[in-house]
């Protein structure tokens, strides 16, 4: 298991960020990656691809991914370069999907506290978020090692194609 630091800044959103924001309806004719990354929170933040750089973070209020079921959405965040999400509760399909296509989330229920600009540290081993520029640490539920294996593989088809050769090489 590689659990690593994740170290970026902060981009903020409010509550109930749906996956029609996260990728709008209308960008769904593909699943290509770097298509979708073109248009990550285009509806919430016009701006934000322009704005983020690879390895940033979003931080977001409740409910983070309600709304339809796609998996468009974690997709199309994690080829923008959005190295997390950290929101005090996510909709429950999107926190599965995240895993499943090996997009790092974290539940912490402090969120609010973290500004937009803030550079934050995320410690994995440790289940701690520090805002290093507050110099404010917070603790969560570090991701359990079946699920930190997925993120670790890049996604749940990458953890399976690695087993399969792990049990073809025996």
């Amino acid at each position: 298991m590689q659990k690593a630091n994740i170290d970026g800044k902060v981009w903020k959103f409010g509550k109930d960020i749906d996956t029609d924001l996260i990728i709008a309806a209308r960008y769904l004719n593909t699943s290509v990656p770097e298509e979708l990354a073109k248009h990550v929170m285009e509806d919430a933040d016009p701006e934000f691809v322009t704005k983020m750089s690879v390895g940033d973070v979003i931080v977001a209020g409740e409910n983070f991914g309600c709304g339809s079921s796609r998996e468009h959405a974690p997709i199309a965040l994690k080829a923008a370069g959005v190295a997390a999400v950290i929101a005090p509760t996510f909709a429950r399909i999107f926190y599965r999907n995240a895993f499943n296509m090996g997009l790092p989330i974290f539940e912490l229920k402090e969120s609010a506290e973290i500004n937009e600009g803030d550079e934050i540290s995320v410690d994995m081993n440790n289940g701690t978020i520090t805002n290093k520029t507050t110099a404010k640490t917070y603790n969560f539920t570090p991701i359990p090692e079946f699920m930190q294996e997925l993120i670790d593989a890049g996604g749940l088809m990458s953890f399976a194609q690695n087993e399969i050769k792990a049990q073809e090489s025996k």
